[in-house]
């Protein structure tokens, strides 16, 4: 298997989690349908633009010569990954309020991520990366603020002293 640099696989890594973030809007729309239509449809804007993060990077993938196999095969596996996490903390009796805590933990991981690629990139001087991560970087902090929110909104519409 062709070795990465640190770089490489930082970009590696986001795509993963971007490919791992539109499978998690999925299943934590599903537990989210029946409580609030609005937070749904945030959750399809944010799926939405996980499948372009997800083709972006693909896209810069390819400008490293000769690793974009590589750089993909590493993505799968981060994926794998974080769809192992979601199906343990998201078990049968999880709920809406589960599933957008969840999301605030994946959001604010990707956050983190993409911070690191981009101080990577200060050193490394990628331009295709540089504009990668000025585009995603954003709308990475907005998902974790509209997770967070979220979060709250429905820890707010919880009975505190019921029973859990």
């Amino acid at each position: 298997m062709t070795e990465l640099t640190n770089l490489e696989e930082k970009l590696a890594e986001v795509t993963g989690l971007a490919m791992a973030a539109e499978v998690a809007g999925g299943k934590v729309t599903k537990l989210t349908e029946e409580q609030d239509r609005d937070l749904v449809s945030t959750l399809q804007k944010m799926a939405k633009e996980a499948a372009e993060t997800t083709q972006r990077c693909e896209q810069v993938a390819g400008t490293f010569e000769g690793k974009k196999t590589a750089i993909l095969e590493e993505a799968r596996e981060v994926k794998k990954k974080a769809a192992e996490m979601m199906s343990t903390y998201l078990d049968k009796d999880a709920d809406a309020l589960d599933g957008f805590e969840f999301l605030t933990m994946a959001e604010a991981a990707e956050v983190g991520h993409w911070s690191v690629l981009k101080t990577l990139n200060d050193s490394a001087g990628n331009s295709e990366v540089r504009q990668l991560v000025e585009w995603a970087l954003p709308i990475q902090e907005r998902h974790f603020q509209d997770v967070l929110q979220g979060s709250r909104k429905l820890a707010a519409e919880e009975d505190p002293n019921e029973k859990a």
